[in-house]
């Protein structure tokens, strides 16, 4: 269960996030460098990524042509601000040129759990950043003749509901679930999250669950507005769990960890057992960075097609506008920033508490943002910051 997400998960309009940029740096500029000894020994090798033994390419961040003078001030901005960031990692050209990790305070799936001396090794709730990974299993299961396409009818996937097959809500298809655009009434960001009457609250709370969305009111043609919905991607991976004959955490496992070399995953899930398709995908940092590398690749991994690169290229396009944000794909949000004279646009998997998986195909960049910021409304601003005032200004002017 979330919080408001007007308050912390929505993607920071440009406006707003320079206005929370500027109040972080001026908290910085008050706090000075009194507080960074035990991040010495961290600054002096920069993030230098270690070798963990799963295959990840190694590199210097110059071979790659990233300036460490630019970059490596990252990791004393992130101790000065006491910004609770558990781990920032850059990939750039299918190396990973930088890993650093914190101490922080965390939540397993909203229980704390106190002090975490993140590693390599510690794997991270994702929150959120799990409806893009549920997307690309989305798009293997139609490769595979599993799922006919997009545009299957969702009730065809539930035949126990005939009640529910009304014209209108026949109409509603894998394409709308997949770009929140279902045109089902659903209260999730203009309703707390600590209110009975918040639709993901009621959903979870729900006898069935899937029955509820379903039979929420019909509000809008189908594929019209663009509401955001964790209804709809629990809907995907029930209807995976239907078109496969497997659990969301297998088909994952067998079809996209696997063959990425990931074996250390963890799914929270629903008191009945199945996995939470809206944000329940816990993974290590250096695993979630995989993952963005096979959508930078379009889909490809060693010289294997893991999923089609035409999925992967609609997933990451624009399929309908949000209104006063970045745009949105195939459960993938959308944004852009000028670096230099140039337009950047990229990618984003965005999960509450300051998840990000940002994968950038202009500059080949892949960066990873683990959090802690549940309750906090630097959780927008904190991994904007990273990206933009730090590694894409280690790019320089993009050509």
């Amino acid at each position: 269960m979330e919080p408001n997400w007007n308050n912390f998960e929505t993607p920071e309009r440009v406006g707003d996030g320079q206005k929370h940029i500027m109040r972080i740096e001026v908290l910085i500029a008050s706090i000075g460098i009194a507080l960074l000894p035990r991040f010495a020994q961290a600054q002096a090798d920069c993030g230098l990524p270690g070798d963990a033994g799963d295959h990840w390419p190694l590199a210097a961040l110059e071979s790659v042509s990233l300036d460490g003078a630019t970059l490596c001030p990252v990791v004393n901005w992130l101790a000065g601000t006491h910004a609770n960031v558990h781990a920032v990692l850059v990939a750039r050209q299918g190396k990973l040129v930088f890993e650093q990790y914190f101490s922080g305070l965390d939540e397993r799936w909203g229980q704390p759990v106190g002090e975490i001396a993140f590693g390599p090794q510690i794997k991270h709730d994702e929150r959120s950043v799990t409806k893009s990974v549920v997307g690309l299993l989305v798009g293997i299961a139609i490769d595979r003749g599993l799922i006919k396409d997009v545009d299957a009818p969702v009730l065809s996937f539930f035949p126990e509901y005939p009640d529910l097959r009304s014209t209108e809500r026949y109409r509603i298809t894998l394409r709308h679930l997949l770009t929140m655009s279902a045109g089902l009434e659903w209260h999730e960001l203009d309703t707390p999250y600590t209110s009975e009457a918040n639709s993901e609250n009621r959903m979870d709370n729900a006898i069935d669950r899937y029955r509820f969305v379903l039979e929420q009111k019909v509000v809008a043609p189908p594929g019209q507005n663009w509401n955001y919905s964790s209804g709809s991607s629990e809907l995907l991976g029930a209807v995976l769990k239907r078109a496969t004959g497997e659990g969301l955490d297998e088909l994952a496992r067998k079809s996209l960890f696997e063959p990425l070399g990931i074996s250390d995953v963890e799914w929270h899930k629903y008191p009945q057992g199945d996995p939470i398709a809206a944000g329940g995908l816990r993974l290590r940092p250096r695993d979630l960075a995989k993952i963005g590398q096979l959508v930078l690749q379009r889909g490809a991994w060693n010289g294997v097609q893991i999923v089609p690169a035409a999925w992967v290229d609609a997933a990451t396009s624009l399929q309908i506008n949000v209104p006063g944000s970045p745009s949105y794909g195939y459960q993938f949000w959308l944004d852009r920033q000028l670096v230099g004279s140039s337009e950047v646009h990229w990618a984003v998997g965005i999960g509450l508490g300051g998840q990000r998986l940002f994968i950038t195909p202009d500059l080949g960049l892949v960066v990873v943002v683990n959090a802690g910021l549940y309750k906090s409304d630097q959780q927008g601003s904190v991994p904007r910051v990273i990206l933009n005032r730090y590694v894409l200004k280690a790019i320089g002017p993009h050509p």
